[in-house]
């Protein structure tokens, strides 16, 4: 594949040579804030993700199969959970790209949002639990294991207070967007040393078997098969905005059918990304309703006399 500047713009377009990095950068049909997208796009255009990614994905399956067998003979509730927090964030400050950081930073500030405006705009009261890490060394506090906590029970949370007060989600002609924002997060602000090299996907890959590992299977088996609620959490927006047309964004898809542990890694790459596009969707619908009452006395000035 044709080597990707960091600026795809600069690219010079060759019809008998076409650079596939500029058509994904050029194109709009998917509503994501521009500089996840040029993050996004560098990340996946990495040396690292072209030459390592194939030899890291079947390493890491190897090992997710090997683990699965001995968790057949370790002690049920046997988990170090911090220890994997803490060599996660080791190894995101000493080995991942940072673009790859600053998406995964982003992604527990916009899965937080997109649960509040959920939970904002439902017809029952639902408590949320915002993560909201500012660096790196926040996730230490058993950060992504917390994520997937808060997404079940965010759930069964909202679930309960809707039979037992005998209600539905329904569409909401102006629905609060107050709690959507881009979080405080700089690129510039993570580290950039030579060392840090890693992709987005390949640390993922590397990531799962070790949060296999570390956890108990419970837990592995819960983490996992959150990423199918892509698609339940994508109903509840599509229902608050009657916009049902977005869920063909969803690929994480089918709840009720747990798929295997073995693509774990991939599906949480394509979970990052639909998260980016929800809350890219809701930013641009904040900055239309902005925009909306200057257009309208723009056009009130141009009518008077």
């Amino acid at each position: 594949m044709k080597k990707a500047s960091r600026d795809f713009l600069d690219q010079a377009h060759d019809p008998r040579d076409p650079s596939p990095w500029l058509a994904m950068y050029l194109d709009r049909s998917t509503p994501i804030d521009e500089a996840v997208k040029h993050a996004w796009l560098v990340d996946s255009s990495s040396a690292s993700r072209q030459y390592l990614l194939p030899f890291v994905r079947p390493l890491a399956r190897t090992m997710i199969v090997l683990i699965q067998v001995l968790k057949v003979f370790a002690p049920r509730k046997l988990a170090f959970s911090r220890a994997l927090h803490r060599l996660l964030a080791w190894g995101m400050e000493n080995f991942i790209r940072p673009e790859a950081n600053w998406l995964i930073l982003r992604h527990f500030h916009i899965g937080s949002q997109v649960l509040a405006f959920i939970a904002r705009n439902a017809p029952v009261e639902v408590s949320t639990n915002p993560l909201t890490p500012a660096r790196i060394s926040d996730v230490r506090e058993e950060m992504f294991l917390v994520h997937d906590l808060n997404l079940y029970n965010f759930i069964i949370r909202l679930n309960t207070a809707l039979q037992r007060e005998g209600r539905e989600l329904a569409h909401v002609e102006t629905p609060d967007l107050s709690m959507i924002e881009q979080p405080p997060l700089r690129l510039e602000d993570m580290p950039r040393r030579r060392r840090n090299f890693l992709d987005l996907q390949s640390s993922i890959e590397l990531f799962t078997p070790i949060y296999q590992l570390l956890l108990t299977d419970s837990d592995f088996w819960r983490a996992t098969n959150s990423l199918q609620l892509d698609e339940t959490i994508g109903l509840y927006a599509a229902t608050l905005l009657d916009a049902r047309d977005h869920l063909v964004l969803l690929n994480n898809r089918h709840p009720l059918v747990p798929m295997s542990t073995l693509r774990a890694g991939f599906r949480l790459t394509l979970h990052g990304l639909s998260t980016e596009m929800l809350h890219g969707l809701l930013v641009r619908m904040g900055a239309a309703r902005e925009a909306a009452p200057t257009d309208q006395s723009a056009a009130a000035g141009d009518a008077s006399p």
